[in-house]
C-alpha cells in the first residue's frame, strides 16, 4: 500500500544520495519521496535529479539552513496520509519504516518513533559518549513532556500528515528532534515506539551532529518545558 510520503533532507551527501533514494523507492509503501537539498555544494541536488522516478520531488534550498528547516519545507509539500522522515546518510534502514506503519494504519497511533534502543535489531558499535548523550537528552525530554520514549533523538519517525502539518515548528537545525517531540506530546497525540536497526557513521565518514547540537537540544527542551501552555496547538 503506497500511503507514505518520505521526506529526505540532504546536505553534501553526494556519495550516498543516489543509493539512499533508490533504497527508499524500492519500498512498496512509498507514495512519494520528497528530497530537500539544503544548499549542498557537492552536486547532491544534481545527482538526486538524475533519478528517473515520477514519485521523486526535488526541492532545492539555495543556502544551507539546517535539517529542521529542510524538513519544514518537505512536510509542507507532502500529499500521502502518512509522512516519514528518512535521512540521506544511510544510518537507518528504509525498510524499517514499514515496521512503524501498523499502529498508524489501524488507528492506534498518530505518531510512531523508531527506537534504536529497544528490540533485538542490529546496530553498529561506535561512540560511547554519544550514546550517553542521546539517553540523557531523551531523559530530559521525557521529564519535560511526561512521556516515556526510549529514543527521542531517532531520525526514523512517521506521522499522520495532518499532525505534522499542523505543528508550528521553528527549529532550523537538529533542535528539530526535541521540538517536534515536545509539540506532539503537548498536542496530546498518541505516540508509539518500534525497534529499528542502526548503522551509525563516524565523523570521518560525514556525521554532522556534535556537542553544540546537544547544547541546543537542551535549550529547546528547557524552553518548551517552561512554556508548555504555548505548545497546545489544538486537540484532535
Amino acid at each position: 500500500m503506497a500511503d507514505v510520503s518520505v521526506v529526505m533532507p540532504a546536505y553534501n551527501e553526494a556519495e550516498r544520495i543516489v543509493t539512499a533514494m533508490q533504497r527508499v523507492l524500492e519500498q512498496d509503501f512509498v507514495h512519494e519521496l520528497v528530497v530537500v537539498d539544503d544548499g549542498s555544494q557537492d552536486g547532491t541536488a544534481d545527482l538526486a535529479e538524475s533519478i528517473d522516478d515520477e514519485r521523486v520531488i526535488l526541492i532545492r534550498q539555495p543556502v544551507n539552513r539546517g535539517k529542521g528547516a529542510a524538513l519544514r519545507t518537505g512536510f509542507s509539500s507532502t500529499q500521502a496520509p502518512f509522512v516519514a522522515v528518512h535521512d540521506a546518510d544511510l544510518e537507518y534502514e528504509p525498510a524499517d519504516i514499514a515496521r512503524l506503519l501498523p499502529p498508524l494504519r489501524d488507528g492506534r497511533a498518530d505518531v510512531v518513533y523508531g527506537s534504536r534502543f529497544i528490540g533485538n535489531d542490529e546496530r553498529r558499535v561506535l561512540y560511547y559518549w554519544h550514546s550517553v548523550g542521546n539517553r540523557v537528552l531523551t531523559t530530559l525530554s521525557n521529564m519535560a513532556t511526561n512521556i516515556n520514549l526510549t529514543d527521542m533523538e531517532t531520525c526514523t519517525k512517521v506521522f499522520k500528515r495532518e499532525v505534522i502539518q499542523s505543528l508550528d515548528l521553528r527549529e532550523d537545525r537538529f533542535g528539530f528532534e526535541p521540538e517536534v517531540t515536545a509539540k506532539v506530546a503537548a498536542g496530546g497525540y498518541r505516540i508509539y515506539e518500534v525497534g529499528v536497526s542502526y548503522s551509525g557513521r563516524t565523523y570521518a565518514e560525514g556525521k554532522k551532529t556534535g556537542f553544540r547540537d546537544a547544547l541546543r537540544a537542551i535549550y529547546v527542551i528547557g524552553r518548551h518545558s517552561c512554556g508548555k501552555s504555548s505548545l497546545r496547538l489544538g486537540q484532535k
